[in-house]
């Protein structure tokens, strides 16, 4: 392979590419990225073997070829190149030369015939939207808990109604949904896959094992996982009739400060609601007391209720700015937050004992 490319096209190639990529390997191909000249293009494609991203640039190729390369290596290399250089490539015997004036490196390659192939057809369901903000305000909510794997990812289904995003850990849940696209059984779609998805309009295509979304030249191609969601639906409480209504920001700010003297990110922060205000207050028996009061809109008999200052305060952190609507049954019953000014997102939180 020869060829030549502007530093801040192959940047971007790389940067589009090798994010999938982790840090530590046991084995050696998938620390690299594949490129291929073909055509007057450089393609570059690498893999964790769960996930698959390809993306391509225009080069001027005097000589077509194909190998892989230490991604880290070469990303590292490109990022340090003046932004204006012009960086030539040439590879032969296992050794690739990357030059950009008066710059040269030398790095070993491996043949891109060991690279891990992917496999990705059969698709039976496409449609074109922003993911990324469908996927937005419920990925707080994804579980990091290995052991329930079918809830470390987002669920995705589509209805004649509505295209609807859940993710839930156990203690909280978000549901956010946008206009249909048309009607498939529901997928769940991987925690790494939703952090990769690129902002804007992207074409999704799906099948019953893979999940591939398509950017312009970028490809990004994931195995769903294989398990069953749980019906959510169930978790959502429908008969929650002590209604709150408050500021989104005031209260979200004034959970994060009185949680500052726990010493444990899980302190819970008891709200006491009354007529047109509720009290916030957390205790560490390390550090001390805090409380603050907050006016919000409510004229039930009064409640308390407990929830970990840390969730409650990432929640209210997903709705836009203006009054978020609180619904409650008792104080040791799931908590639904709505707003109007966010009609398609809904949440709910698990309260703790205070």
């Amino acid at each position: 392979m020869r060829l030549s490319i502007e530093r801040q096209a192959l940047a971007r190639l790389l940067a589009a590419t090798t994010r999938v990529v982790e840090s530590r390997n046991t084995i050696p191909i998938l620390s690299t990225v594949r490129l291929v000249a073909d055509g007057g293009k450089l393609e570059a494609t690498a893999t964790d073997l769960d996930i698959e991203i390809q993306s391509a640039v225009t080069v001027e190729a005097e000589e077509d070829g194909a190998f892989c390369v230490s991604a880290s290596l070469l990303d590292s290399i490109v990022k340090k190149l003046p932004a204006s250089a012009v960086v030539s490539m040439s590879e032969a015997d296992g050794v690739l030369t990357v030059k950009a004036g008066r710059y040269t490196s030398r790095l070993q390659t491996l043949p891109d015939a060991d690279f891990p192939s992917f496999s990705a057809d059969g698709f039976t369901t496409s449609f074109d939207l922003d993911l990324a903000s469908l996927f937005a305000p419920a990925t707080f909510a994804i579980s990091t808990e290995e052991t329930r794997y079918y809830l470390n990812g987002v669920y995705l289904a589509g209805t004649e109604t509505a295209l609807t995003a859940v993710a839930t850990d156990g203690h909280r849940l978000s549901r956010h949904s946008t206009a249909p696209v048309g009607e498939f059984g529901g997928i769940i779609v991987p925690r790494k896959m939703v952090g990769l998805v690129p902002k804007g309009n992207v074409s999704v295509s799906l099948s019953d094992t893979k999940f591939r979304v398509t950017a312009g030249e970028t490809v990004i191609t994931s195995k769903l996982i294989d398990g069953t969601f749980p019906d959510y639906e169930r978790v959502i409480p429908k008969n929650n009739d002590k209604l709150i209504t408050f500021d989104a920001g005031t209260m979200g700010k004034a959970a994060d400060r009185v949680s500052v003297v726990s010493s444990e990110r899980g302190r819970a922060v008891k709200l006491s609601f009354a007529s047109d205000h509720a009290a916030l207050a957390v205790n560490s028996p390390d550090n001390g007391s805090a409380t603050e009061e907050v006016a919000v809109t409510y004229s039930g008999e009064p409640i308390d209720i407990g929830f970990n200052s840390a969730y409650l305060a990432e929640l209210i952190g997903q709705f836009p700015a203006g009054d978020v609507k609180l619904a409650l049954a008792d104080a040791g019953s799931p908590a639904v937050f709505t707003s109007d000014n966010a009609p398609e997102l809904l949440c709910v939180l698990m309260p703790m004992r205070v």
